[in-house]
């Protein structure tokens, strides 16, 4: 069934102590039932203290920034679906933008990724989109498609219905510029039209879209509002506990 999800990506921020007490005055202002499913993606040293933090609330889930492929080895510095279960990460955070760009994971990559994380229960959040070159030549719909196609849809049904997909125009993350509703809205329909012709029309409509460039408390409830909008994968916003809040309570009802 396909769910509201706010998911807060902390990339490189806080200390310890602060990510815990970030936590702490997060699920202290959150409804005890929210809208959607929250999900915090804490820095690997912080995953099992904010996991002990939101574990009395079933509506916060706890989320990991990425994973490695393999489920053991000689991976100095990488860390394993086997040692995120450990700690009780139940998402993970896959293909973003800043993991492609800067460490350079490609959809093969991605594609042992997505495998190795489903195989171990975990569930990935997806991130495709365009950078601002592709967008301006107006082929930026092909683009994520290909991102699709070359890393998810070798996938059976029921384990791509594991699958949450987090569009991100790579134009719009960190810049202060984002995607006007009406784009993210003909962006998601696309993907989402592109799963039904893959899956059926019951899968792409079980299947949940996230909105993932620059989204912040003061834009959240227009673009939440999009039909195809199912929530957002949140950056800098997903640090100051008020305007998280807000991004939550911004979710379709």
């Amino acid at each position: 069934m396909r769910q509201q999800i706010v998911a807060g990506n902390w990339k490189m921020n806080t200390t310890l102590t602060d990510g815990a007490a970030l936590a702490e005055a997060i699920t202290a202002q959150l409804p005890e039932k929210p809208r959607g499913t929250v999900v915090m993606a804490a820095p690997y040293t912080h995953l099992h203290a904010v996991g002990q933090v939101i574990e009395e609330n079933p509506n916060i889930m706890l989320g990991a920034q990425n994973c490695h492929q393999a489920e053991k080895g000689a991976f100095t510095g990488e860390i394993s679906a086997d040692m995120l279960l450990a700690v009780g990460v139940q998402w993970v955070i896959l293909g973003h933008s800043e993991r492609r760009q800067y460490f350079g994971e490609t959809d093969a990559l991605l594609t042992e990724k997505v495998n190795t994380v489903l195989a171990n229960g975990l569930r990935p959040i997806f991130c495709c989109g365009e950078p601002l070159d592709i967008r301006e030549a107006d082929t930026h719909t092909d683009y994520v498609a290909a991102q699709l196609r070359n890393s998810l849809f070798h996938l059976p049904e029921a384990e791509f219905r594991q699958v949450v997909i987090a569009y991100e125009p790579i134009w719009a993350i960190g810049t202060g510029r984002t995607a006007s509703a009406e784009q993210a809205q003909d962006m998601h329909a696309a993907i989402r039209a592109l799963i039904a012709q893959q899956y059926g029309d019951g899968v792409a409509q079980d299947t949940s879209i996230l909105y993932g460039g620059s989204c912040n408390a003061q834009n959240a409830p227009e673009l939440f509002a999009q039909p195809d909008v199912d929530g957002g994968l949140i950056g800098g916003a997903s640090l100051k506990v008020a305007d998280f809040v807000a991004i939550v309570g911004a979710l379709k009802s």
